[in-house]
């Protein structure tokens, strides 16, 4: 089966394992987060960091939050350094994908074990509308 954007994210995920090798586990989030992008960027990922998205609701803007790192205009990447990923963090993920119009996203887990998840919200599905 072929993901939606299986090449990238596995660029991505090579990427990543690369800087947990590298660094190893107990640096903050935004340590791990600028050695990411020295790597996306040496693949020749475009990178936006701190990606600003705005929620509404119905046609009210009700609050922003802010993306770790967009790939191409079409991946978000959300970086964790916690012991180990739980629900909230997946679900933080699949928000940003239904306030936005980018589908695929990725949560990278720093931790003690290195993990990530690959998670796909189409556009088709979304309920909102997106601006």
């Amino acid at each position: 089966m072929k993901y939606l954007y299986q090449t990238k994210t596995e660029k991505i995920i090579q990427a990543f394992y690369k800087v947990y090798n590298t660094l190893g586990y107990g640096f903050l989030e935004k340590v791990y987060q600028n050695a990411l992008i020295i790597e996306l960027r040496a693949m020749g990922f475009e990178c936006k960091t701190n990606y600003p998205i705005r929620v509404f609701y119905e046609s009210f803007s009700v609050g922003d939050y802010f993306a770790a790192i967009i790939i191409d205009d079409c991946i978000i990447i959300e970086n964790k350094a916690i012991e180990t990923l739980v629900d909230d963090n997946v679900f933080q993920l699949i928000n940003y994908l239904k306030a936005t119009n980018i589908e695929v996203g990725l949560l990278l887990n720093f931790g003690k074990k290195p993990e990530f998840k690959r998670k796909i919200f189409t556009n088709d599905r979304k309920r909102i509308e997106l601006e």
